[in-house]
């Protein structure tokens, strides 16, 4: 489903909705699980060393250099059974883990999701470009075998990804059974297929003339030829594997052209899978949950309510 622009009574509803979210994450987080953290790894993660020295994190809680990478899980109150792995942006040279990360999980915990936060690694800081996209394998695998250990249905395991995270999380969503390496332990067997996923003013495409992003940089460099080009792309490797997808971008996004998603949308319709989408008219990019008062502050509740119709946020009993 696309929206072309939205509806201002389904965007009030959704505004309210989005608010509610809000005051449950203040309401549930003193009940909550303090967050943990879980190695993607059993060892040093393949194809390394990666960058010497320590993790930085900048003065706006941005994370760079990471070589170890992780999963930061949020256990909510009281579980529903959906899982949802939460990778933020950052061009593919730092995770926002303060302004989109770190928000998303709480919202999801909130609303009874156990939520995954993935720190990954990057090619910048000396990891082969194949590096964040075998830890996101890695991530759907882990939390799929331990199942049952996090009080989560194995078929309801969905990723929500922003920006550049987004491009990660939709390759993850496109290609789960690329053999991007191998297997270290029993959690490889488990599929790497999300079941539903998320992707939030995504990069996507790595096709002149919307290539002139970070991520398209370090990912396939200045001068990639038309294959690397298209093995990156997402919107060029949807297939009936791919699981449900939503989409949502603003108009004006100065970063990632709203084509992004439009071509997105585009192959998944044509593939027979279902999707929806929804374009804001104005919100820029980087919003995270959207900013107090604008159009994008809606998108939550969309996002919501789209995976409750699907099956994958009702809850059930395990």
């Amino acid at each position: 489903m696309a929206s072309f622009p939205i509806d201002r009574r389904s965007l009030l509803s959704a505004a309210v909705l989005a608010a509610a979210s809000r005051t449950a994450i203040a309401q549930t987080d003193g009940r909550a699980a303090a967050p943990e953290t879980l190695d993607l790894w059993p060892g040093p993660p393949p194809d390394g060393p990666g960058p010497a020295g320590p993790e930085r994190i900048n003065a706006k809680g941005a994370i760079s250099r990471v070589s170890r990478p992780r999963l930061i899980l949020h256990r909510p109150a009281v579980p529903s059974g959906t899982a949802v792995i939460v990778v933020a942006g950052g061009g593919y040279t730092h995770i926002e883990t303060a302004t989109e990360g770190q928000p998303a999980c709480r919202w999801l915990q909130a609303a009874g999701v156990t939520a995954f936060e993935l720190i990954y690694r990057m090619p910048k800081d000396g990891w082969p470009k194949a590096a964040p996209f075998q830890d996101g394998q890695r991530a759907i695998r882990i939390v799929r075998a331990r199942a049952a250990s996090f009080r989560v249905d194995p078929a309801r395991i969905g990723m929500i990804g922003f920006s550049a995270g987004g491009h990660l999380a939709g390759m993850t969503a496109v290609r789960p059974t690329a053999a991007l390496y191998r297997p270290v332990d029993p959690s490889d067997q488990a599929s790497a297929r999300p079941d539903f996923a998320g992707l939030i003013y995504p990069v996507l495409t790595m096709m002149p003339p919307f290539d002139h992003t970070h991520s398209s940089r370090e990912i396939v460099g200045t001068h990639p030829s038309e294959a690397e080009r298209a093995a990156y792309s997402v919107e060029r490797q949807v297939g009936p594997e791919t699981p449900p997808i939503f989409l949502a971008q603003a108009g004006d996004d100065p970063i990632s052209p709203i084509d992004n998603s439009l071509m997105m949308f585009a192959a998944l319709r044509a593939a027979g899978i279902a999707a929806e989408l929804h374009v804001f008219q104005t919100g820029g990019h980087g919003w995270g949950l959207g900013r107090p008062g604008a159009e994008t502050q809606a998108w939550p509740a969309l996002f919501a309510n789209w995976a409750a119709l699907g099956g994958f946020m009702a809850p059930r009993p395990l």
